[in-house]
């Protein structure tokens, strides 16, 4: 079983939000709404997910984002947004998905994402980062 399939198999059997196979091949569940697990992880160390592989529940804009100046690998998730592939194959990060949605949605389901929102039209991933960790 390859480490994607391994953290795959993971987060579906414990239902936790986010799954990171460490470059040091630690493997660690989270279990936060949106990107917090992320921020908590990079506001720790911000080379922490550098090679790492990722499963998560939700990926949109700013997530993709955050995770590919991170330097994360590749990723898997449950759900990703049409907004989240540029950002990924611009940056060759590597990615499988179960379902493509237009957009991410607002916690109330009436919507987009507000982040999703704000981003959606940036293409510096840069700046995104910034604002999310290290202003955030």
């Amino acid at each position: 079983m390859s480490k994607l399939e391994e953290i795959k198999k993971i987060l579906h059997e414990k239902n936790a939000s986010l799954v990171v196979a460490y470059g040091n091949g630690d493997i660690k569940e989270y279990y936060q709404n949106r990107i917090k697990d992320i921020k908590d992880i990079l506001h720790e160390n911000e080379n922490a997910l550098k090679g790492a592989i990722i499963a998560d529940k939700v990926i949109g804009k700013v997530a993709s984002s955050v995770l590919t100046v991170a330097g994360v690998k590749e990723i898997y998730t449950d759900i990703l947004s049409k907004y989240a592939i540029p950002v990924l194959e611009e940056n060759h990060i590597k990615y499988e998905y179960e379902t493509l949605v237009p957009f991410v949605q607002n916690n109330d389901k009436t919507g987009m994402c507000p982040m999703e929102n704000k981003f959606k039209d940036e293409n510096d991933i840069h700046m995104i980062y910034n604002e999310m960790i290290k202003n955030g």
